[in-house]
């Protein structure tokens, strides 16, 4: 008994003394005069428009911005599905900036893609303009040595850390644990919005972070994603929501981070910044030669952007969870939630983590009891094509739920997606030149092949907590590069969309800030319509159903005990769901769960369809059947 309390006295004071352990004025004030005397203050550009390349981007949000009223707003809004276009374009703007940069994320890898990005931003600063980084503490830049250089390569370069844990930048595993007994509510609110805005004129939004996973330079486990791009009026809204995120207490600059500012005391002096060796050089300088080239900025984002006047970014404020009460602190959550309320015909809803918060439930349960209940398609990730099994296991949990109650129809992604892997092939290809194959269809504008959407992985793990470790998918049966669901967005009765940052979920609604773009225009949304319906066809994924039928009386005693099962909040036991996964017969149309048709032209392929026996399915069960109590921060 002594030796217990004994242990728990020192964890108790181990964990205070971590999280008091902020530093000093002075040190503080040491790290900032080494940083104000050995930053590279040079700029190579005298020009007003600082050395900027032309972009057609810029400009069409300039235009926008010239036209739009206080009564009568206009924006150029083009939606980024593809994955080299959403790269291409920020490149492109970075390349165009003449006075800002701002770019928030929750993610910011060592990688191609963030190194690319970064050296970018290196060079932008170095002409003349003003450049700010706002990440993630926990899923970023996580080596502190590469920050102490990154403190003092260019007086226009700063970046600041979100929430970081315990004053650093680096987050060991004992010290996570440790946040977990201190400090659980403020280390498990994390910033998940993704922008980046230049010159305050056009912005990009959406699901994208800064790692190779999110474009397609990944080749082991790629995502589909989404972004949209908006300039014109609606930039105002980022500019403002980007400041308060800046400016707020939770953002600690580089020198206030206890293992960056040793380095920086340690070592002073000027530094160096190299052009940094790519793993694959040939996309790399491809990327860069696109994005200065004008007739392949129109031929792949211009041709495809609409001008409209209704465009809504939307940000739930910093640090949300110290004022849960406070209506705006979930500005954008609320704002979701009452345009999927107001459905009269339809919701599609594309999410990779189908986990409902108890709002979201309510919402839907009153669709489905309205007295013309709208459609529900619901697109999202399989156990084979997710890396956040624990997840999944909480939402094959309520799958009667969801199907019953609600009345989803659920199409699971497949790991080998069909317009996944033709995408990939194309986006992946060294050469660059486009690939035809028989789902992209005729040649497109000047002959170029159609393109389908790029397929990108990430490591914005859904583990407990949010943890940004890598949560490798399970295994599968087949073999092959593997694709999964990040994309989120939501199409209501064709009239607008959203792309954005939330997942729909519990940790969306009440731990993580999320931000995104609402279109009120009936053209984007039976775009985005479109995309998200085309994950949804059989070659791309399974459909959930309801388990055909076989002996009555078994069958109805199953039916009862999964029941029962599946509303304890723990030993969930029972084997037989209530729905399993279905996959087209060939020869037969396609069509929907509640067509009288669907079991004739549909065969059951299990509830884990390609997962192999593993760990990572046993653990699946097990969340199943114990880890209903975590929900909420999954």
């Amino acid at each position: 008994m002594r030796q217990r309390l004994g242990l728990l006295f020192l964890t108790v004071a181990f964990v205070s003394l971590l999280s008091g352990c902020s530093l000093s004025h002075t040190r503080i004030a040491k790290a900032s005069e080494v940083v104000a005397s050995d930053a590279d203050t040079t700029v190579t550009c005298d020009r007003p428009d600082r050395c900027a390349s032309p972009s057609a981007l810029l400009d069409a949000g300039h235009e926008a911005l010239a036209e739009s009223t206080d009564t009568q707003p206009m924006n150029v809004v083009a939606l980024l599905s593809d994955s080299e276009p959403a790269m291409v374009a920020r490149l492109n703007l970075i390349h165009g900036a003449q006075r800002s940069i701002d770019i928030q994320t929750y993610i910011w890898d060592q990688d191609d893609v963030g190194l690319l990005v970064l050296n970018e931003l290196i060079a932008a600063a170095r002409r003349g303009v003003k450049v700010r980084i706002l990440a993630d503490q926990l899923s970023s830049f996580s080596d502190a040595d590469l920050l102490s250089k990154l403190a003092r390569v260019h007086s226009n370069l700063e970046i600041r850390l979100y929430n970081p844990t315990f004053h650093k930048a680096q987050t060991p595993p004992w010290e996570f644990a440790a946040s977990l007994a201190c400090c659980f509510l403020k280390f498990n609110q994390r910033m998940h919005n993704k922008l980046i805005l230049v010159d305050n004129t056009v912005g990009i939004t959406g699901g994208r972070n800064y790692q190779d996973r999110y474009f397609n330079w990944d080749n082991d486990f790629d995502y589909l994603d989404r972004d949209v791009l908006v300039g014109g009026a609606a930039a105002k809204a980022m500019a403002q929501s980007f400041d308060l995120f800046w400016n707020h207490k939770r953002s600690k600059p580089l020198v206030q981070l206890r293992d960056v500012n040793s380095r920086i005391l340690a070592n002073p002096g000027p530094v160096t910044w190299s052009t940094p060796h790519y793993e694959h050089p040939i996309r790399v300088a491809r990327a860069l030669e696109e994005a200065d080239d004008a007739a392949w900025i129109e031929d792949n984002i211009l041709d495809d952007s609409m001008r409209t006047g209704q465009v809504e970014y939307f940000s739930d404020l910093p640090a949300k969870t110290e004022k849960p009460q406070q209506r705006d602190a979930r500005e954008f959550t609320a704002r979701v939630m009452r345009l999927v309320g107001g459905a009269k015909r339809e919701v599609i809803l594309q999410t990779p983590y189908l986990v409902m918060s108890k709002r979201a439930q309510n919402i839907f349960l009153r669709l489905r009891e309205s007295q013309n209940p709208p459609r529900i398609v619901v697109s999202t990730n399989s156990l084979a094509s997710t890396d956040a099994f624990a997840v999944y296991a909480l939402s094959y949990k309520h799958r009667k739920r969801y199907l019953k109650n609600y009345g989803f129809e659920i199409y699971e992604m497949k790991p080998h997606a069909q317009l996944a892997v033709e995408a990939n092939t194309e986006a992946a290809s060294d050469d660059g030149q486009p690939i035809s194959t028989p789902a992209t269809g005729k040649a497109g504008k000047n002959g170029k092949a159609v393109r389908r959407r790029s397929l990108i992985r990430n490591t914005e793990s859904r583990a407990l907590l949010g943890s940004s470790s890598s949560n490798r998918p399970a295994p599968i049966s087949s073999e092959g590069r593997r694709f999964g669901l990040h994309a989120k967005s939501i199409v209501v009765d064709d009239n607008f969309a959203m792309v954005g940052s939330h997942n729909f979920d519990p940790r969306s609604d009440h731990y993580n800030t999320e931000a995104g773009v609402i279109v009120y225009d009936r053209r984007f949304a039976e775009e985005l319509r479109g995309d998200i319906l085309a994950d949804t066809q059989p070659e791309n994924a399974w459909v959930i159903a309801p388990r055909k039928p076989t002996i009555p009386v078994l069958g109805e005693i199953s039916g009862t005990l999964s029941d029962i099962s599946e509303s304890l909040p723990l030993f969930d036991l029972w084997p037989y769901r209530y729905a399993t996964s279905y996959d087209l017969k060939a020869g037969c149309t396609p069509m929907r769960p509640t067509d009288p048709g669907f079991f004739a032209c549909y065969e059951p392929v299990g509830d884990f369809p390609d997962v192999a026996l593993s760990g990572k399915l046993i653990y699946t069960r097990l969340i199943t059947a114990f880890g209903a109590g975590v929900q909420g921060v999954l």
